[in-house]
């Protein structure tokens, strides 16, 4: 499940996710925000993760495909999560990631928002 955050400010889309999260969610929530961010001109993007039990097959490739079809698009991406290995392996791959990349605990939930914005 993936819902769009509303507290953000101009120019910063953003999402919670919680369960499993399935292709729908990328279709139906996540594109459409992304696809009018990059009509604007860059993707600040703020993903909150504060559980996670897996992603579907059809997630993954919509994940994969989500990034590359605007990969000249993203500006910078804040993970905000407690989960450990999401944070080390942010660390370890995040340079393949396009933009600036950066984690936050979930307590910094209000300075990762604001450094998207920046």
């Amino acid at each position: 499940m993936i819902k769009e955050l509303e507290d953000l400010p101009d120019g910063v889309i953003g999402f919670e996710t919680g369960g499993t999260l399935e292709a729908e969610d990328y279709r139906d929530v996540v594109i459409p925000a992304i696809e009018h961010a990059a009509s604007e001109g860059e993707v600040r993007f703020v993903i909150v993760i504060p559980d996670f039990h897996g992603m579907s097959g059809g997630a993954v490739w919509q994940d994969l495909k989500v990034g590359l079809e605007h990969l000249r698009h993203w500006k910078r991406i804040a993970l905000v999560t407690d989960i450990p290995w999401m944070t080390h392996m942010t660390s370890v791959f995040g340079w393949m990631t396009p933009g600036e990349l950066r984690t936050f605990p979930l307590a910094e939930r209000d300075q990762a928002v604001a450094w998207a914005a920046a």
